[in-house]
């Protein structure tokens, strides 16, 4: 099934960069820390962990595999096997799409914040979250900062594979990781920051209920950048000497290392200055910002690294759900890679910016009772991606061959993966029910009744024209 003359990753530390700047996005930096504040911190930690080991591995694990099996983007790859099954990849596609219809939105905040903070940002404590308020109302200065912005995710996906999208990984992951370390070190030394570390790590079991369950697993699957085709895509530019177990494994590391490093950055200085740990998910645009406010004269730089960092997390995520609807072109349409980047793009631009407009000056437009930002973020977050990953792990377990997969897994025999039969039994039987629980939380939690049926509607339509697809 091997296609020649197939782009592919350079070297192994250029693959596990890029998936790992895929995995790690803003649902490490910005959702993580908020939705720990919110479950009681240590005893959701540990259970995001279990979900992450059981299912955000395994499903990671399947998507490498089915990729470089077929050596196709996610369309292709789930045609390869069986053209009824073509819908699943479709949906991935659009999944990437509507995300990168508000995800270049909140990614061009960030980079705006980075620049906010050298010109008076911190100066009022009390005026911050008006601030912000503002800012995203404005109906000008975060279009400019989104488009900006999506002018760094077209440069890097244009030049390719290795140039472009391998190169970034390399340069952008480990300054990442790099910047939380340096703001952690930071604000460990603040007095009182000892609280925040035990909110963190000491886990509180009475505060644990069934929505713990469920955020932390929902959590974990989103924060891997599963259920959208990124992992397929990524998977099928891998070599056929790799081995697929080991590299999901660090990727998922290294995803859950950079959560756990964003809380760490944020809570101990969080305690330290007696904030509420419960702040929402306005802990990073209006908290975060009060808290290098406090720090007094290295405030302003220790605002610049954190922002710097959230926009290097977005931008490599960003990047990836750009890369799956380009592939998909490139694969199924045959359309150049340079001319397929930039015809997405100007898609994806028109649709940011409705998405930024409904949050100020297009408020009172609405799509099925929502404005467009809240529209492309239910429609992908509550329905599509959960639902992706779920006919992922179903195809993987029921469609596949059992052989077909251990021999991927195992290069042909010639490697050892000994938790094979525990991975399958975990693909086949458990992992499908638990993401259907979520699923279905997820779609009946949505207030807006007509969204939901249009979400299942879309999803129902791509099935019974999938052979077409």
């Amino acid at each position: 099934m091997e296609q020649k003359g197939r782009e592919s990753w350079g070297t192994r530390f250029g693959f596990i960069m890029a998936a790992a700047g895929s995995a790690i996005g803003l649902g490490n930096i910005w959702r993580f820390p908020y939705l720990t504040g919110m479950n009681g911190g240590g005893a959701f930690i540990v259970i995001y962990l279990g979900c992450v080991l059981f299912v955000g591995l395994s499903i990671m694990t399947a998507e490498l595999a089915i990729g470089r099996r077929t050596q196709l983007a996610a369309v292709g790859a789930y045609k390869a096997y069986n053209k009824g099954w073509s819908f699943a990849g479709v949906l991935g596609v659009l999944s990437g799409f509507f995300i990168m219809g508000f995800y270049p939105v909140v990614g061009g905040w960030s980079l705006a914040y980075i620049f906010k903070s050298f010109t008076g940002l911190l100066s009022n404590t009390g005026a911050i979250g008006d601030v912000f308020g503002a800012f995203i109302g404005d109906p000008v200065q975060p279009l400019i900062w989104m488009f900006l912005y999506m002018i760094i995710n077209v440069v890097i996906v244009a030049r390719g594979v290795h140039a472009g999208i391998e190169l970034a990984g390399k340069i952008l992951m480990p300054l990442l990781f790099g910047l939380l370390i340096i703001i952690i070190l930071k604000g460990l030394t603040l007095p009182g920051a000892s609280a925040g570390l035990s909110f963190l790590f000491v886990p509180d079991w009475s505060v644990v209920k069934g929505s713990t369950f469920l955020a932390a697993l929902g959590q974990a699957f989103f924060s891997l950048s599963l259920g959208m085709g990124c992992m397929i895509t990524y998977g099928s530019y891998l070599n056929k000497e790799e081995k697929l177990p080991n590299n999901a494994l660090i990727v998922v590391s290294m995803d859950t290392l950079a959560a756990i490093l964003a809380g760490v950055a944020l809570f101990p200085p969080l305690f330290a200055f007696g904030m509420e740990p419960t702040a929402g998910p306005g802990l990073v645009f209006v908290v975060a910002p009060q808290i290098f406010a406090e720090m007094g004269g290295f405030g302003v730089l220790f605002s610049v690294l954190f922002f710097l960092a959230l926009m290097i997390a977005a931008l490599t995520s960003s990047v990836s759900l750009l890369e799956v609807v380009v592939a998909y072109l490139m694969d199924e349409k045959k359309i150049d890679r340079k001319k397929a980047t930039y015809g997405t793009a100007v898609v994806m631009l028109v649709l940011c910016t409705l998405s930024s407009l409904s949050l100020g000056a297009m408020s009172g437009v609405t799509v099925f009772g929502v404005g467009a930002f809240d529209f492309f973020d239910i429609l992908t977050d509550k329905i599509f991606l959960a639902i992706g990953g779920m006919l992922l792990a179903i195809f993987a377990g029921w469609f596949l061959k059992k052989e077909d997969l251990k021999d991927e897994l195992t290069n042909g025999g010639t490697l050892s993966f000994g938790l094979f039969e525990v991975w399958y039994n975990l693909i086949k039987y458990v992992i499908p029910v638990l993401i259907g629980i979520v699923a279905a939380v997820g779609i009946v939690s949505i207030e807006q009744t007509s969204l939901m049926i249009f979400g299942i509607l879309v999803i129902v339509v791509l099935a019974i024209f999938s052979k077409k697809l």
